[in-house]
């Protein structure tokens, strides 16, 4: 077989953390399809959270993953898959296993902005390419962590390919929604349904009072719960609920009027590109938070829904955060496990007269650009991480 005909396995991963990695991967899977050259074969390494998203896309096999000795499996993955470089989004650890054992990897780094020094130790900084992400702002205890990164490239937004367009609100109340709730399941949360059991509920209610006739909700939520939810309240007249894939999203997407989501970044960039008037419910995570503020900057109109006091507070959060990621999520988490086991019927109906405020208030301002957000940080992304991954696969030995 000639070198150029050699098949080359690489080796794909996003963090068990929401469905955003698994988006991104599927973009740069999807703009590797239009690299020339050897071919290309994908295996995935854990992302069970993820794989339904990536369902469309070209992955051999996936092979799980232990929580503990990970280096050993990851090694044993390697040597049996002959892989020659990974793709990894977010998860540091395991980009850190698979350079231990002599892969080089393309890390992502979809939320440069969210790191301090406390959460150096998950992070690849010796990563072979390191690409961050644009953002709208990065704070100063970021720039010191990304200051000490070897290889940093920034890249733009990494979505599937497309352009950015501008959509003006509907001059009438939109009549197609579509409800998203991201992946939920975040790792080391023991029960995530309190999310989901506040919000769902809510949004639901605040659609239906505002007149929309058709709702999907998108998400990984498990459909017993879904029906008792949806059973349990108002909806609009059309309501229907499923996980879509990547490819899926989009077109549904491209065809709404409206879309209310967790405050997900690869969610609102993506809408962005299709000019999608967009709302966010309350965030989930710390990420979203800063999700939420940097959408509203762009679009120069706040179209958020906050948590009530007495979940917690954003600026609360944002203080733990100096000592790492952790300490932000304990609250965050605490803060809505409580709201849903002791006062749940009292916060979903601030976080339903929350929403319907928003929709009321953008109804009376059509002039908002929504493609600003992916505007300013583009949209190139996807390619740009693949063309660091075949100048890597470029540069590496052969597996013997």
């Amino acid at each position: 077989m000639k070198a150029d005909d050699e098949v080359r396995t690489v080796a794909v991963a996003g963090v068990e953390f929401g469905w955003g990695s698994s988006g991104k991967v599927s973009a740069v899977l999807s703009a590797l399809r239009g690299h020339r050259g050897g071919g290309l074969r994908f295996v995935g390494l854990a992302s069970g959270l993820g794989r339904p998203v990536l369902a469309g896309q070209p992955v051999e096999r996936w092979i799980d993953l232990p929580d503990g000795e990970l280096d050993e499996a990851v090694a044993e993955a390697v040597r049996a898959e002959r892989v020659r470089a990974a793709l990894v989004v977010l998860d540091g650890r395991l980009a850190k296993a698979l350079r231990s054992c002599g892969v080089p990897v393309v890390f992502v780094d979809s939320l440069p902005f969210l790191w301090t020094d406390g959460d150096r130790d998950d992070l690849p900084l010796d990563a072979d390419v390191y690409c961050a992400q644009r953002c709208v702002e990065l704070p100063p205890e970021c720039a010191g962590v990304l200051a000490d990164v070897h290889r940093l490239r920034w890249v733009d937004a990494v979505i599937a390919n497309g352009t950015a367009t501008g959509r003006a609100t509907p001059a009438r109340p939109p009549r197609r929604a579509l409800l998203n709730l991201g992946g939920l399941r975040a790792p080391h949360l023991t029960d995530w349904s309190g999310y989901p059991r506040i919000v769902l509920p809510a949004a639901l209610e605040a659609l239906t009072a505002y007149g929309v006739d058709e709702v999907h909700i998108a998400g990984n939520l498990p459909a017993a719960l879904t029906g008792r939810l949806v059973d349990a309240c108002s909806t609009p007249a059309r309501t229907t609920a499923g996980a879509l894939t990547h490819e899926e999203f989009l077109d549904r997407l491209g065809t709404c009027d409206l879309l209310l989501t967790s405050p997900g970044l690869t969610t609102l960039l993506e809408a962005g590109q299709l000019g999608v008037p967009t709302v966010c419910l309350p965030p989930q995570n710390l990420s979203q938070i800063f999700n939420g503020r940097f959408h509203s900057r762009a679009l120069g109109t706040d179209v958020r829904v906050a948590w009530p006091k007495t979940v917690f507070t954003e600026e609360d959060a944002l203080t733990l955060r100096s000592d790492g990621e952790g300490r932000a999520l304990d609250l965050i988490y605490g803060g809505i496990s409580r709201a849903a086991e002791q006062y749940r019927r009292e916060t979903a109906t601030a976080v339903r007269q929350a929403l319907l405020g928003v929709l009321r208030r953008l109804e009376a301002d059509p002039g908002v650009d929504w493609g600003a957000l992916t505007t300013a940080v583009g949209t190139g992304g996807a390619a740009q991480v693949a063309d660091a991954l075949v100048e890597l696969l470029g540069a590496a030995a052969p597996v013997r």
